[in-house]
């Protein structure tokens, strides 16, 4: 099984450089709307099967204009959900650089609990849970393999990536995950493997192969190892 990772377009709380979490109301900007349009068109041409999203309207705004070219329901599953900050939601990122916790989470992510939220580590249970549970559906429903996709946030997509690439949860921030970038892991009986990861631009037309009527021996696919590895210059998450 195939799953793209997809973060949602840049968001009004990206530019006010604001801790979002899960603050309701938050909407893509212009930009993260043009954003969302580009990323159907890169997509729209892939054999998508099923799409899963965070439930926070930022997420639902990106995953929208490809769920219309691709005809398809997006599924909401709270387990993609942003983390839950607690008394950080909304707090400016420039003042929360002053918390002993920020360095906590930089340095020690598995053991950072937000005041009144929850922990990355609970974060990443959830998340990677709801990746397995998801594919594991795909599966016994189809009989085979299936492309799908999932739209979440920042932390979300890189403790889904850390765990698909066997690294601790504390060595997750070395991952830079952009908005509206792509990342993808393919799930096979040897264990994950990461195609790509922050994506911005490159041609994805070799992940049509990504969802054959049988498994590619030994989970390969041809052209999957290319990435695009920008800075992470929009943020919404420590």
């Amino acid at each position: 099984m195939t799953v793209i990772l997809l973060r949602h377009g840049v968001s009004t709380s990206n530019t006010a450089r604001t801790l979002a979490g899960r603050a309701p109301g938050v909407e893509l900007t212009e930009r993260g709307t043009e954003q969302a349009a580009a990323v159907a068109d890169r997509l729209a041409t892939l054999p998508i099967e099923h799409i899963a999203s965070s439930p926070l309207l930022r997420c639902q705004r990106t995953v929208a204009p490809l769920a219309d070219k691709l005809g398809l329901e997006p599924d909401c599953d709270e387990r993609l959900i942003e983390v839950d900050y607690g008394d950080w939601t909304g707090r400016p990122i420039a003042e929360l650089l002053t918390e002993p916790l920020w360095q906590v989470v930089q340095r020690h992510a598995s053991g950072a609990v937000f005041p009144g939220g929850e922990g990355l580590a609970q974060m990443q249970q959830r998340a990677v849970g709801a990746v397995r549970d998801i594919e594991r559906s795909l599966s016994e429903r189809a009989g085979r393999d299936v492309l799908w996709l999932a739209c979440a946030h920042g932390d979300v997509i890189k403790s889904i990536l850390a765990d698909a690439l066997g690294l601790h949860l504390d060595g997750f921030q070395r991952i830079a995950v952009e908005p509206a970038s792509i990342s993808v892991v393919r799930y096979t009986r040897h264990g994950p493997a990461v195609w790509k990861f922050n994506d911005t631009g490159a041609d994805l037309s070799a992940l049509a192969a990504a969802a054959p009527t049988s498994s590619t021996p030994g989970g390969e696919v041809p052209g999957a190892a290319s990435a695009d590895n920008g800075n992470a210059r929009h943020r919404d998450s420590p």
